[in-house]
């Protein structure tokens, strides 16, 4: 089989595939580029396997440019086309591509440390490749086995250094089970992701989801922010907006929840990060629609698990399995980590032997974060690190985090809790909280009821307030960071 060829085998000739501002492109159009482009980088000299980063800014283009190497027998490796400069050398050395897709010339410039056999990336610019595309001979789709890479993900690096994520041609088969069963969306949705396709959330669930559903997915070019997504909203019309918890709360916070409710959204997704429940409610009180909340990762593409009530407990998707990982920790109600499998689970880590014994074994994934059966369903823990021992007893970050979330209640743009020792060499949490301008003494006299409002055990003992919080060039928040400035008291 051929992923591209998948993805690209179910649209009508002449409905929508792409949208991207004032551009579009039908499906019979889009099946023609891509089998161009892919003409174009074999004649630049790929060959079968090799790997390709994708970085740009999302457009058709570079939908066009990505789908072209995996039509062509490369393997596609989408990039934030923010990243930062030491992460993106770190990346070319990592994975040894041979070609860079860019925006511009300026990628070329980086020097990153590369092995005596590695040739320096042949950098194509967008300008240079619709050039080529417009000559170059269409070719057919390279048959590749089910198994062999397709296309890759580098994980956010909240926990780390970014480790890169090889997936099969067969992982996006099923990419849309979960906008179909769960979504009841096909062919007549516009699909609409804030997060960018270098996102596996945005590429599995918007941009493969929507190609296999035979639907329009729409792109947008600039970085989002609350205002951006009101707009691409209004003028677009999407049927689903997939987005994160942060943005949802800055749209509420600037007051734009109108306008997405007057564009016709019926379908509210958030993934990324926890769905705060004070979040999710008053979303639904200013569109009428409440959220689902997702969990996916780089390692699956799509949202294994998903809650749609109050609850917060997540349920698996279509075609999901899931199973603790220890029996013993199960039976004392401990948080732990879980396997789950399904369709479009990764192959592995590149180059990562310990991370891949650790996570992956005999098509089941093991995500680093912790989870505790609730019934039928499964509770949301975090990370190890999210997980505190205070007094004995095991406290979730996450759920004070939500609970005071929701008593601020939209004073605060975010805010995080950390475990720290502190001067008694006692387990204590350390709360950091971003104030929204203009609300500096609301968000901390409301701050502070929710704490004292809280149980005794979950309270924090210390409260900071920044200007900023320690983020992944992907925006995810690096708690460990976090702790780290504390403790070389950066924030005091």
């Amino acid at each position: 089989m051929n992923a591209a060829e998948s993805l690209l085998s179910t649209g009508e000739d002449g409905r929508v595939a792409l949208q991207c501002g004032d551009s579009r492109m039908l499906y019979s159009e889009l099946r023609d580029a891509v089998r161009r482009a892919a003409g174009a980088w074999q004649g630049l000299g790929l060959q079968t396997g090799d790997r390709v980063l994708v970085y740009a800014p999302d457009s058709i283009d570079w939908v066009v440019a990505y789908l072209g190497v995996i039509w062509a027998g490369g393997v596609a490796v989408g990039l934030n086309s923010r990243l930062f400069e030491k992460d993106l050398s770190a990346v070319l050395a990592d994975c040894g591509a041979r070609f860079v897709f860019s925006a511009s010339g300026e990628v070329a410039t980086l020097q990153p440390p590369l092995r005596e056999d590695t040739a320096a990336p042949r950098i194509l610019t967008e300008r240079e490749a619709r050039t080529l595309w417009s000559t170059a001979a269409a070719i057919p789709a390279a048959q590749r086995p089910a198994d062999s890479p397709a296309l890759w993900f580098y994980t956010s690096g909240t926990t780390g250094l970014p480790k890169g994520v090889i997936h099969a041609q067969r992982a996006v088969l099923e990419t849309a089970s979960f906008a179909k069963t769960v979504l009841g969306v096909d062919e007549r949705a516009r699909l609409y992701a804030s997060s960018k396709l270098f996102f596996a959330y945005a590429m599995g669930n918007a941009l493969c989801a929507g190609l296999r559903l035979g639907a329009t997915v729409i792109l947008d070019s600039e970085w989002p922010t609350a205002e951006r997504v009101a707009l691409i909203a209004e003028q677009h019309r999407p049927t689903v907006l997939f987005s994160v918890p942060t943005l949802y709360l800055k749209i509420l916070q600037a007051g734009l929840t109108g306008r997405i409710a007057r564009a016709g959204v019926r379908h509210f997704v958030s993934a990324g990060e926890a769905l705060p429940g004070a979040v999710r409610r008053l979303w639904r009180e200013a569109t009428g629609i409440a959220p689902i909340s997702g969990y996916g990762a780089s390692e699956t593409i799509a949202l294994v698990l998903y809650c749609n009530n109050d609850s917060g407990l997540l349920s698996p998707s279509p075609m999901v399995e899931i199973r603790p990982r220890a029996v013993v920790a199960e039976a004392a109600g401990a948080p732990q980590r879980v396997w789950l499998r399904h369709p479009c689970v990764s192959l592995g880590y590149w180059k990562r032997p310990q991370a891949q014994s650790d996570s992956f074994h005999d098509g089941w994934f093991s995500p680093g974060d912790l989870f505790r059966r609730a019934g039928d369903a499964w509770e949301f823990c975090g990370r190890d690190d999210d997980m505190l021992k205070i007094s004995g007893q095991w406290v979730s970050v996450l759920e004070i985090e939500q609970s005071l979330l929701s008593s601020a209640a939209g004073s605060v743009q975010q805010l995080a809790a950390v475990g720290y020792t502190n001067s008694e060499g006692l387990g204590s949490i350390a709360l950091f909280a971003v104030a929204t301008t203009g609300r500096e003494l609301e968000a901390r006299e409301r701050t502070q009821a929710g704490i004292d409002a809280l149980p005794k055990i979950k309270r924090p003992r210390l409260v900071k307030w920044v200007e900023e919080m320690p983020v992944t060039a992907t925006g995810k928040l690096q708690r460990r960071k976090l702790k780290d400035l504390y403790l070389s008291n950066a924030f005091a």
